[in-house]
């Protein structure tokens, strides 16, 4: 029987959501093509943070460019610390992350009701900080290799999770460039530009939506960890004192976000971090939980003045904020609002599938898949079906049709039975099913479908535009 996650894999490619990238040559692991709709939801979810964000006073966008002078991943420290420990079973010759390696064995060990020996090894796991200290633990414990089921382990090295390329026709190692792990650094290096050349002043913030790359060993759960994603990022620049208000402020905001945008509550927690990164003095983690477990979807930070800081001594430019009333110089604090827009896809994705019993054609019973998304999210808003294709209805449909598509993505459809078509949409989540049938010839209105109640109602055809615009 297919696991809930089987059973969106499989939703997602048949009805055009997510595709493996280059599947028919193989696929490429942890690369992931969006389909027809996939590419609509995540339209939609990148549209709603971007609003969410920008459609105030104190935030201004950015796009900065992929491709940074490398002295940037100096000062941010990703040349020296954006680094997994890796080790390699010796039979196998798989490569595994030696942390995750530990974890799961502690999952097991819970599993198994040892408890004291779990928390044995999770306590050593969190003092871990050197490759030996890894290869100790998985020593110890003798850990087996989840593929060969042998314990002859190499020792534990560090792999740094940049793409590396060079820029112009020779592929020297001063030519060297990386392709992004992050977009915060994107904004950083603005700081001074937007500051310059808007009214902003701290505290203020700095959105963007873009592209990031990390050559991550172990790609897993579908779209939770992948090498290639997108990140919505807003770094927010702050008087050094106040970061505390400003911390518990976002976090807030972003928390309820989800839960405005249709996110069970249930399926939502906050994970404050208790190892954080030696520059923050504050991190929590919003967790959604996945069909295979909880996962991060969105990572609140405090960042301190480490960022701008360290460019501007990498840089020589100054980075501090000048307040031209009170003559008050200092270099901001920084609170990171940092969500995965795939991975905020996907937990919309799993939020919204469902799985019904419902009264189907002819009395049977039937299983109804249907994807609740909030409105402002469903990739498709409306389909129009003209009851039949004769007697003057598709005629008295294609207007409408054309009307709506001038503001809404919305579907067509004349095959098979209403009862079918319904199923078709439920199935990608639409709101609303609107049906011209031969009434309307005569009354000029339409049965309105709503997906989530399966409730109709008749409405004014000439109506219909403003009804969808009230519901969505």
């Amino acid at each position: 029987m297919a696991t809930p996650l089987d059973a969106i894999l499989s939703l997602s490619k048949r009805r055009g959501f997510v595709f493996q990238s280059s599947e028919i040559y193989g696929g490429l692991n942890g690369c992931w093509d969006y389909g027809p709709l996939g590419v609509e939801l995540l339209r939609n979810v990148k549209e709603a943070w971007w609003k969410a964000m920008t459609l105030r006073d104190d935030i201004e966008g950015l796009d900065a460019a992929i491709l940074m002078h490398p002295r940037t991943w100096e000062a941010s420290g990703h040349l020296g610390q954006f680094t997994d420990p890796m080790i390699d079973n010796k039979v196998s010759k798989a490569r595994h992350r030696a942390d995750t390696l530990i974890e799961d064995y502690i999952e097991k060990l819970r599993k198994k009701g040892k408890t004291d020996q779990a928390n044995a090894v999770e306590a050593r796991l969190n003092l871990a900080s050197e490759p030996a200290h890894f290869h100790a633990i998985i020593i110890d414990e003798q850990i087996t290799d989840p593929v060969s089921g042998t314990t002859d382990w190499t020792d534990v090295r560090y792999f740094n999770l940049m793409f590396k390329t060079f820029v112009g026709p020779v592929e020297d190692v001063s030519n060297t460039v990386y392709l992004r792990p992050e977009t915060a650094q994107g904004i950083f290096v603005n700081f001074k530009n937007v500051l310059d050349s808007t009214r902003q002043k701290p505290p203020f913030g700095i959105a963007q939506i873009g592209k990031a790359f990390r050559n991550e060993i172990n790609t897993k759960n579908f779209l939770f960890r992948t090498r290639e994603f997108e990140q919505m990022e807003m770094q927010f620049f702050i008087k050094p004192g106040s970061e505390k208000e400003w911390f518990e402020y976002w976090f807030e905001q972003r928390y309820q976000w989800f839960i405005e945008h249709g996110m069970n509550p249930s399926s939502l927690r906050s994970k404050p971090h208790e190892k954080m990164a030696h520059y923050a003095n504050a991190a929590t983690d919003i967790e959604f939980l996945f069909p295979f477990g909880w996962g991060e979807i969105e990572g609140i930070h405090s960042r301190t003045d480490f960022d701008l800081k360290n460019h501007q001594e990498f840089s020589g430019k100054k980075q501090e904020y000048v307040d031209t009333v009170t003559k008050d110089r200092y270099v901001p604090y920084v609170i990171e609002t940092s969500v995965g827009a795939s991975r905020s896809f996907m937990a919309f994705l799993c939020n919204a599938f469902k799985e019904e019993k419902i009264d189907g054609e002819n009395g049977a019973v039937e299983t109804r898949t249907v994807l609740q998304f909030h409105p402002k999210l469903a990739p498709v808003k409306a389909a129009i079906f003209p009851l039949t294709s004769k007697d003057g209805l598709p005629e008295l449909a294609d207007p409408l049709y054309k009307d709506l598509q001038k503001d809404y993505k919305v579907q067509w459809d004349t095959s098979g039975s209403i009862g079918k078509r319904y199923r078709r949409q439920d199935e990608i989540g639409t709101p609303f099913c609107i049906t011209i049938d031969n009434d309307s010839l005569n009354d000029s209105a339409a049965t309105i479908r709503n997906r989530d109640t399966m409730q109709q109602e008749r409405i004014p055809i000439d109506n219909i535009k403003a009804f969808l615009r009230d519901s969505l």
